[in-house]
């Protein structure tokens, strides 16, 4: 990960605090400033074809019906055995957000309940004794709301990836069916609802469990309660027929058990319903930090050319050469009045008269920690890749030590994560990134050398390898810092 979350969160406050200045002027309509009249360079509008995922999938199984509430059931009924049925269903998926999506389905199927299974003869004196068997077959279209709470439960700082999502289902729809009676006199069509004849509404919720097999395939385990509406879906007959007073229920409902695959569509590799948004956000981090185009800038010009666009400049009459801050204000490291462009020791406060130098010799014995040690100087997790925030900390590094007679050691540290091999090894890298780059930028070789403590010099030594620390402790301790030799 090229840029921390904490970096992210200052960018995105740095316009905020810039609308603040006086000397900012972003509209001249008088409307409030939005993401498209604020003239940044690096916002679009969302489309289509912005887009970096996929949301459109085809899903379809098979698996077990078992009529569980009815006055003729699938489940022990009667003589204690189970009937079992089959089922399959196909829908088209549309994902709406990375937690939310909607569902067409076709389902299609045949339960079978009570005394025996259909295919088989019935009992002698079946009638007399009251063991019927029936089957129902059944056509249904339905329209489903689809949550998935591995996303909507999901951390965002989570940076994991996972292949397990848990969806939730619910929808109503519109169910036909033939229910079929048998017993010793034979077998007959006792109901039919047909297709778009008659609405005969229906509902259906459950849950199913998602495995991400790779990109395009998903497999899914899913149990599913379908309520009929209908007390003569069992096969039954009329509303108050001998059978159909058995129970009180007014209803015939039914589990399926179902194993599926979604096929995700699409030309992106990634689908929105296993996109982080969080990752989406460190992408476009990446896109922007590596981004090397000519874009317009500094519309109201740059008059003293110190880098800083006037609109936002504090100081426009910055001295030519001298280094600013993000307000364009020139730097004065210690703050004597005296700006690092024109001071002797830049360090080391001192008079405006005397070139910002003290007028009493310094002490040319042990440097103190606060002028020899410099923390913050920090890194991703698992990287020695020094950070764009870092330079201006290193830069003052190479005016300190060049203007100093000693020398000075550079060291690294990690964070408790990791074996104390690969610590070791990270954390003479990172030292010697640190190195190098104060020799390019005009540092003597002599001066330094680098050294790596792994994670046995840690700024805060309560993170150890069984404590679990905020991240910004973790980030603390993945450091570069200097001693004097």
């Amino acid at each position: 990960m090229k840029l921390s979350l904490a970096i992210f969160s200052l960018a995105l406050s740095l316009p905020a605090t810039a609308f603040a200045q006086d000397s900012l002027q972003v509209v001249s309509s008088g409307e409030y400033p939005n993401t498209f009249s604020s003239g940044s360079a690096n916002v679009s509008k969302f489309t289509q074809s912005s887009k970096r995922f996929n949301d459109w999938s085809v899903s379809f199984g098979g698996g077990v019906p078992l009529l569980q509430s009815a006055d003729l059931t699938s489940i022990k009924n009667g003589n204690g055995k189970n009937l079992i049925g089959y089922s399959a269903y196909v829908s088209v998926d549309k994902a709406i957000t990375h937690a939310f999506g909607i569902n067409l389905q076709y389902d299609r199927g045949e339960t079978r309940q009570g005394w025996f299974n259909t295919k088989d003869a019935a009992p002698a004196n079946a009638a007399a004794n009251g063991q019927y068997g029936a089957r129902t077959q059944y056509d249904a279209i339905s329209i489903l709301g689809d949550i998935n709470f591995s996303n909507l439960m999901r951390r965002v700082d989570n940076k994991s990836p996972y292949r397990w999502a848990l969806h939730g289902y619910a929808g109503i729809g519109s169910i036909a069916y033939r229910a079929y009676l048998k017993d010793d006199t034979g077998q007959r069509l006792m109901t039919e609802i047909k297709p778009f004849k008659t609405l005969n509404f229906f509902g259906q919720a459950g849950a199913g469990l998602k495995y991400k097999i790779n990109n395009r395939l998903d497999l899914e385990g899913r149990v599913m309660y379908v309520v009929t509406t209908d007390d003569q879906f069992d096969g039954g007959g009329e509303p108050y027929s001998a059978i159909n007073r058995r129970e009180d229920q007014v209803s015939d409902n039914f589990f399926n058990a179902t194993v599926g695959l979604s096929l995700k569509l699409g030309k992106h590799d990634s689908h929105l319903m296993w996109h982080d948004p969080l990752q989406e956000i460190y992408y476009k981090l990446d896109v922007l930090a590596e981004k090397n185009q000519d874009i317009e800038v500094c519309k109201s010009g740059d008059a003293d050319n110190d880098g800083v666009c006037d609109d936002w400049d504090r100081q426009l009459d910055t001295p030519a050469g001298a280094r600013v801050d993000g307000s364009g204000v020139a730097l004065d490291v210690d703050m004597d009045g005296v700006i690092d462009l024109y001071d002797k020791c830049v360090t080391v406060p001192g008079p405006v008269e005397n070139n910002g130098c003290p007028t009493t010799p310094t002490n040319s014995g042990t440097v103190t920690e606060a002028e020899t040690k410099l923390d913050g100087i920090e890194f991703d997790l698992n990287s020695d890749r020094i950070l764009p925030s870092n330079t201006p900390i290193l830069n003052n590094a190479v005016n300190y030590i060049n203007s100093s007679n000693g020398a000075y050691t550079v060291v690294g540290t990690t964070d408790t994560r990791g074996s104390e091999t690969y610590n070791q090894n990270l954390s003479e890298k990172r030292a010697n990134s640190v190195k190098d780059y104060l020799i390019k930028n005009g540092v003597e070789s002599t001066k330094l050398d680098a050294i790596g403590k792994g994670k046995k010099d840690l700024k805060y030594p309560e993170c150890d390898p069984a404590t679990k620390c905020p991240e910004w402790k973790n980030r603390a301790n993945r450091r570069v810092y200097f001693e004097a030799k």
